[in-house]
This record gives structure tokens, C-alpha cells and sequence, in this order.
């Protein structure tokens, strides 16, 4: 495995040469490439704070039973993904996967649409979510308009990026510290409503179903919303470099974090419902809010507080794992070289970052949060389905790989059936242009993939050289090591 991933200060020669020769400029950076090293390893518990604090956010579900059957249907393909990073000791998660299962052609079109949608989507996602939290209580008894909801989630973008810019170890002590505040806010949520069962508050769990569709596309939307709640259940995988023991951690993280979400879902929306009737939760813009205002009055601000904290730290780990697939997928040739450059002071890949950030600004412009996730699921569990099926693939292609996780075949033909479900009941239920929109972005691809990644064309290397060196001196940046 190469754990090598940032550049390190000892034996570095940084020198930026700058001549002009034939009316252009030249940057040549000098780099022992032998000393580029990973400045941060985490271990197990940063690992599973990774996975729980950035699948609890702030989403919000019409049912006990769609919140269970999320919860083990994410904890089944994070088996997948433990056999496969266990397997694949390479960052970037399916990425890398897709790559040694099926060539470099699908896993472009992943890489593809991952860093320039649902990536940047799934980051703005959260943070309008952060800041619809933040503005809320300064507008009691009436919604934030949009535009303060807005400004507040790119301020949101534009601190994390540059947190995860500044340091790594920093990213990941703010990972851990929000992981704890939302882990803490759940805990004083379940005891408030345990206590309100207690009083006898369970008239709203005999009647928690009523009025549900059962439509096939109606379900399969439900299954979005409830799986974005657990979306994080992967994160672990794009980071694989940067784990200690990555054989050991990888899993345990994966077995210990992903139940412990699926408890505090479960047991979070039984006290929702000791309080709160299923027309109140699904139509409260801020449920955790209405949750403390009607029970821990007058502490109630502790929630809003506390849920801004969570969602914050969401995003956060977000951002953390989308620079690493931008920096993987450019450093094998798939994304512009730009994006898998290091900074030289920081050690972090900072191109990436901001590249996500600028994206994830540009989409919190237009679009709603409804809208935005159901627009991510869709390719999401595309390639969620494709992952699985390599699993499948390579116990066939691959059998000399060592693979110190090994779940049952079926686990993964199971993920496969679900993926195909998800994906296709909607559509058939409901189809909207949104859909063919994804699937033309997808394909779209493959007309820049054919001159500029597959043919190497002379001109496009010639049009980017002086672009990557005016940024490359901006940025203070170097290549990584091949």
C-alpha cells in the first residue's frame, strides 16, 4: 500500500524557478519525491467519528420502520465497501474500485460526475440545512427568507474549505469535536422524549403510519430521504491511505459507527413522536427545534445550538473526503492536474478543496434542498449498485487479491437489486426531466474523456501548462508523488 500522500518539510527543495523563454514562463518545482508522507493517520476513533459525524446531520423521516430498514440496508453496503477497502488499499473509494473492476472508463464517468455534482451537491445540501438551523431562531414564528438562508451556507462553505485548506490535523479535530456535540444533543433529545413516553405520551406511536403511500415510487423516494440521513456510510473509503491499520480500523469503524447511527435515528424519532403527531413532523421546517421548544423549555436554544454544531460537522466531513477523490482522480489522470497538487506549507490537497468549495456555492444559488437530494440519490445509487456489482465481479477476476474482509456474496447482490430499485421506481412512478438530465450529464462526459484523457490530445496539453503554473505559483502548490 502507499500511505505517501503529502509532502513533507524535511529534504524538500521549493525553489520556484521562473525564466522567460519563448514569451511564456516556466515553473519547475523541485521535490524529493521519496519524502512525500502523510502528515496525519487516523486512527480508529477519528475514523469512526469521520463516519457517525458526517451521516447525522439534520434530515428527517416519516416513519420508524423506513429509518430501520435504511439503517440496515447502509450497514450492508459499508460491508461491501469494508471488503473492498480492505482489498483495494487505495483512497478514493469507488473511484478505485470501479478502476480495478472495470477499466478506466467507468470509473472517469464516476469520477466525473462525483467531483462536479454530487460531491459539491451533497456539501451544499448540508450546509442550507446548517444555516436554515442558524437562522431560525432569529426569525421566530416565521421562515428565514431564502437569500439570508443562502449567504449563511456559502459563509458556511467558505469556512470549512479553508479550515480543511490550513490543516488536516485541524479538519479532523473539528471533525471530533462536533461528532461529540451531536452525539451529546441526541443523548439529551432520547432521554427528553423516554421521559415523555414515561408520562404516558404514546398516542402518536399507535398511529405513526397513517396516511402513507404505498405506491412502489412513493417508497422508493421515501428510501432517498432516509438514505441520505445515512449517506457517510463510504466516507471512510475515499480516506483509505490516511487510516492507521487501514485492514483493522476500516471495518471496526464500519461495524461500530454505522449501528450507532441507526440507534440514535431510531430512538431521536420515537421521541419525536411522543411529542409530535406525523403531520407536525413532516411539515415542521425545523423539527429538532419544535422538539425542544414543546419539551425542554426554557432551554430549548440548546437544540438549535446543538443541531447547527451537528450539520456543521456534517459538512465538514463532507468537504474532507470530496477533496480526496478530486485529488486522487487528478493524480491518475482523470481530472485536470491542478486538483491533485499538495500545498507546499499545509500539506493539504487545497486545489481540490476549493474546487469543491466553488461548486458547492454555485449550486445552493438555484436549487432547493428537496430538489438537490433527490437529484443526488438518483446518480448516487447508481454508482452505489455499479460498486457492488465490482464486488461480485472480482470474487470472479481477482481471486490472488488478499481480502482480510469477506461477506457473503449475496450481501452484495442484495445491494445490487436495491440499487436497480431505487433508481428505477421513481422513474417509472413519476418520471421527471430532472432524471434524463442526470443520466445526459453522466454520459456527457465521455466527450471530454475521449481527446482529453483517452487520445492526450497536444493542443489541450499545451492550452493547461501555462493555466497550472499561473496557479500553481498562486497556490503554492506541487505536484504529489506518482
Amino acid at each position: 500500500m502507499n500511505n505517501k500522500l503529502y509532502p513533507t518539510s524535511q529534504n524538500l527543495l521549493n525553489t520556484f524557478v521562473i525564466a522567460r523563454k519563448e514569451e511564456r514562463f516556466l515553473l519547475t518545482v523541485f521535490c524529493n519525491t521519496s519524502t512525500i508522507a502523510s502528515v496525519l493517520r487516523l486512527a480508529l476513533l477519528s475514523a469512526i467519528c469521520l463516519i457517525v459525524g458526517t451521516m447525522i446531520g439534520s434530515a428527517v423521516g416519516p416513519c420508524l420502520l423506513i429509518w430501520a430498514a435504511c439503517g440496515v440496508l447502509a450497514t450492508l453496503g459499508a460491508l461491501c465497501y469494508a471488503e473492498l477497502g480492505t482489498m483495494i488499499t487505495k483512497s478514493g473509494g469507488e473511484y478505485s474500485y470501479l478502476t480495478e473492476a472495470f477499466g478506466p472508463l467507468l470509473a472517469y464517468l464516476y469520477s466525473w460526475t462525483t467531483v462536479m455534482v454530487l460531491k459539491p451537491s451533497s456539501f451544499a445540501i448540508i450546509t442550507l440545512s446548517f444555516a436554515e438551523y442558524a437562522a431560525n431562531p432569529f426569525y421566530p414564528g416565521c421562515t428565514p427568507p431564502l437569500v439570508v438562508i443562502k449567504c449563511l451556507a456559502a459563509v458556511a462553505i467558505f469556512m470549512i474549505v479553508t479550515v480543511n485548506c490550513f490543516s488536516v490535523k485541524l479538519a479532523n479535530y473539528v471533525q471530533n469535536f462536533f461528532t461529540v456535540a451531536k452525539l451529546f444533543i441526541i443523548l439529551v433529545i432520547v432521554v427528553a422524549g423516554m421521559v415523555m413516553l414515561a408520562r404516558g405520551n404514546t398516542e402518536n406511536l399507535s398511529n405513526a403510519f397513517d396516511g402513507t403511500s404505498s405506491s412502489i415510487g412513493a417508497i422508493g423516494l421515501a428510501f432517498y430521504n432516509g438514505l441520505w440521513a445515512y449517506d457517510g456510510w463510504n466516507q471512510l473509503n475515499f480516506i483509505t491511505e490516511e487510516l492507521k491499520q487501514p485492514s483493522r480500523n476500516l471495518p471496526l469503524a464500519i461495524l461500530i459507527g454505522i449501528p450507532l447511527v441507526c440507534v440514535c435515528y431510531v430512538l431521536v424519532n420515537v421521541a419525536y413522536f411522543s411529542v409530535m403527531t406525523a403531520t407536525e413532523l413532516l411539515l415542521s421546517p425545523a423539527v429538532a427545534l419544535t422538539f425542544g421548544d414543546r419539551v425542554l423549555y426554557p432551554l430549548s436554544w440548546i437544540v438549535p445550538l446543538f443541531v447547527v454544531l451537528s450539520t456543521f460537522g456534517s459538512a465538514n466531513g463532507s468537504c474532507f473526503t470530496a477533496g480526496r477523490l478530486a485529488y486522487v482522480s487528478g493524480r491518475e489522470g482523470h481530472m485536470v492536474k491542478i486538483l491533485s497538487y499538495i500545498s507546499l506549507k499545509r500539506y493539504t490537497p487545497s486545489p481540490a478543496l476549493m474546487f469543491n468549495g466553488i461548486l458547492a456555492i454555485i449550486y445552493i444559488i438555484p436549487a432547493d434542498i428537496n430538489t438537490l437530494i433527490n437529484y443526488f440519490s438518483f446518480a448516487q445509487w447508481v454508482f452505489y449498485g455499479l460498486t457492488a456489482l465490482a464486488l461480485i465481479v472480482m470474487r470472479f477476476t481477482r481471486k490472488e487479491l488478499h481480502r482480510p474482509v469477506k461477506v457473503p456474496i449475496v450481501i452484495p447482490g442484495l445491494i445490487v437489486l436495491v440499487s436497480c430499485y431505487l433508481v428505477l421506481a421513481p422513474i417509472i412512478d413519476k418520471p421527471d426531466m430532472e432524471y434524463l438530465y442526470c443520466t445526459i450529464f453522466i454520459f456527457s462526459g465521455l466527450l471530454l474523456y475521449y481527446p482529453f484523457v483517452h487520445r492526450k490530445v497536444n493542443w489541450a496539453r499545451k492550452l493547461m501548462r501555462p493555466i497550472t503554473m499561473h496557479l500553481q505559483l498562486l497556490m503554492e502548490v506541487v505536484p504529489p508523488e506518482n
